[in-house]
């Protein structure tokens, strides 16, 4: 009897050892899942060891990991698509829209918008960085995706990581972790990108225009500025309101001098917050059945020519501004790939490239100018793109 007992108990360890390793992720990993965990790898290693926007990458590359993690599904509730696991809970802020206009909120409590305030005309350099985001919707729709898909897209073009997932979770979720990885890292590689389209749109001589030190900006003006922005870019576009809202709100914040603690809170916890979930669960979504495909590759094409596009589109608007402001106000057209909303990365491109062409050539703050009215612009144009296919 013992001894049936024994025999029955070894049978019962061996079916459940075999059935355990059957579970295992050795047993159900995929040559795509292998490539996929290589590029969250890579990821991590541009963060680390290059210094590409660790804040970004490091959420976003082991995202990548933990997404193609192989596992058999077995009703555990522990991918991300299965109903009431944790890392679906973290992803309903990304597919229903809650963690950009947290990201935005702590966007507009860390920015100072005194450079745009004092030279409003640099807002039509953000507005001119713009095309690229509608020249990439164009070339979209003439490969082949649906007007909403192209949307979501073309977002990339704004260098803008919350706008592109915002907008994409609305209009194109099938495509979201494609688009959000493809805006992300062209954020980041903005220092590799960049400065050859800059050097090779100007010459040595445009490159090293001096511009003249902008005014002082009243504490009045600071405080109106984010009601007034508010009106006018929701009274224009409503459909951009959880963005703008949020961005000036945290403004506000800031600027009234009565809400320190709020300011503080929302500029480094709460966006800390919503940065690091934002990352973690946009990187799990890269599945590789949904991202190792044909359309990622056109994705990651259409969004270089949209970056460089509208990083060309700035510098250029800079010459055409020039053809009509007195030389005394010429603007250095360097400041023009600032338009992108990637802050304050383009604007610090902007500075490093001045100071090459003239060590004393100081030009930071004026590229804030325009890098804040990106940020502005890439917000409106989705909510231009969501009102017209809504």
């Amino acid at each position: 009897m013992m001894l049936l007992e024994s025999v029955s108990t070894m049978d019962f360890i061996g079916t459940k050892l075999a059935d355990f390793l059957t579970y295992t992720g050795f047993a159900n990993v995929e040559w795509a899942n292998i490539i996929m965990i290589a590029v969250g790898a890579f990821f991590i290693w541009l963060a680390i060891a290059k210094d590409f926007e660790p804040l970004l990458l490091i959420p976003i590359g082991l995202g990548i990991i933990l997404g193609n993690i192989p596992f058999k599904d077995a009703g555990l509730e522990i991918g991300l698509y299965e109903d009431h696991s944790v890392l679906n809970i973290f992803y309903q802020g990304v597919r229903q829209g809650w963690y950009p206009p947290l990201v935005f909120l702590g966007i507009g409590a860390m920015t100072d918008f005194s450079a745009l305030i004092a030279n409003p005309k640099l807002m039509l350099i953000g507005a001119a960085a713009q095309f690229g985001i509608f020249g990439a919707y164009i070339v979209a729709l003439a490969l082949g995706f649906e007007p909403n898909q192209a949307a979501g897209i073309a977002i990339i073009g704004g260098a803008d990581g919350p706008t592109a997932i915002f907008l994409s979770s609305k209009l194109s979720p099938n495509l979201m972790g494609a688009i959000a990885v493809c805006a992300y890292s062209y954020m980041a590689l903005v220092p590799v990108i960049q400065p050859s389209i800059m050097k090779l749109l100007t010459t040595k001589e445009q490159r090293q225009i001096k511009m003249k030190p902008a005014r002082q900006v009243s504490q009045t003006e600071k405080m109106l500025f984010p009601i007034v922005g508010l009106l006018i870019t929701t009274f224009i576009v409503p459909s951009g309101l959880p963005l703008l809202g949020m961005l000036f709100f945290g403004n506000l914040l800031k600027e009234s001098t009565k809400t320190t603690r709020l300011a503080k809170t929302a500029g480094s916890a709460l966006n800390d917050i919503g940065v690091m979930l934002l990352g973690l669960t946009v990187g799990c979504s890269t599945q590789a059945s949904e991202f190792l495909t044909l359309n990622t590759i056109f994705i990651f094409i259409i969004g270089a020519c949209a970056f460089v596009v509208a990083t060309a589109s700035g510098v250029l608007f800079v010459h055409f501004m020039n053809l009509f402001l007195p030389k005394s106000q010429k603007l250095n057209p360097l400041i023009g790939n600032a338009g992108v909303s990637a802050v304050p990365m383009a604007a610090r491109i902007s500075q490093q490239e001045g100071l090459k062409a003239d060590p004393h050539n100081y030009l930071l703050m004026h590229a804030m100018g325009p890098n804040v009215a990106g940020v502005i612009g890439s917000a409106v144009a989705a909510g231009v793109l969501l009102g017209f296919l809504s």
